[in-house]
């Protein structure tokens, strides 16, 4: 039986920039979708204790005022996240995330920040099952023109988001519906069992950053580029 009839737990955050190091997390939402029986949002609005920048606010449209107002406080609320992905790859249930290495690195350093376990210390092994959509789409449709964003597969894929994207449940909502209409496009993919596709995605992603390094260097950009490393 394939991976696509059981469980599914989406992740995705809003944050306070892209520096996975030094970022933090302002919104985060799993979604845990059974297909064809149910689906279970939840959401955290996070008081991240640092300011939130004009250009990251104006993205997710949470600023520090609402934040510091609403939201809760960073540890209990990345305790109660951790936990339940850990809890979910523990039985095999695969974490599914748009640009997953971002998101999975971003909570591990916050999680290494406010003293809690990691999710591999939780787990006791690496963090796996993982699924990209972003990932495989760049290598099952490598010579695809155009950009590659969460509504750029929205659009090609067929899928109409609920709500304006850049809030996370609804990031989230539409990373799995667009995961659900690749393995209709791409069966093969459905086809495989969750270590050998976990797998393939860290050769897509080495590949797929190699040759966007080697095509940056040669445009005489400096600077680390991308990671080869994936999810984190």
């Amino acid at each position: 039986m394939s991976w696509t009839t059981g469980p599914l737990l989406g992740f995705d955050t809003e944050t306070t920039g892209v520096d996975v190091t030094n970022d933090r997390i302002v919104t985060a939402a799993l979604v845990r979708r059974v297909p064809g029986e149910s689906t279970e949002v939840r959401t955290w609005l996070i008081d991240p204790g640092v300011p939130i920048p004009e250009e990251a606010a104006a993205i997710h449209g949470i600023s520090t005022e609402h934040a510091v107002a609403h939201g809760v406080a960073p540890g209990p609320a990345l305790e109660e996240i951790a936990a339940l992905i850990a809890a979910d790859l523990a039985i095999g249930v695969p974490v599914v995330a748009f640009n997953a290495a971002f998101d999975l690195s971003l909570l591990d350093a916050e999680l290494a920040r406010h003293a809690l376990p990691t999710l591999a210390a939780r787990l006791g092994r690496e963090v796996t099952p993982v699924i990209d959509p972003l990932v495989l789409d760049r290598s099952l449709d490598r010579f695809r023109k155009g950009k590659r964003k969460l509504g750029d597969l929205c659009a090609h894929y067929g899928v109409l988001d609920s709500g304006n994207l850049h809030t996370a449940d609804v990031d989230v909502l539409a990373t799995l519906d667009v995961l659900e209409a690749m393995t209709r496009a791409f069966p093969e993919i459905a086809a495989q069992d969750l270590d050998a596709l976990h797998r393939r995605q860290i050769h897509a992603h080495r590949a797929w950053a190699e040759n966007f390094n080697s095509w940056r260097a040669g445009q005489g950009y400096v600077g680390a580029g991308a990671s080869t490393a994936w999810p984190s």
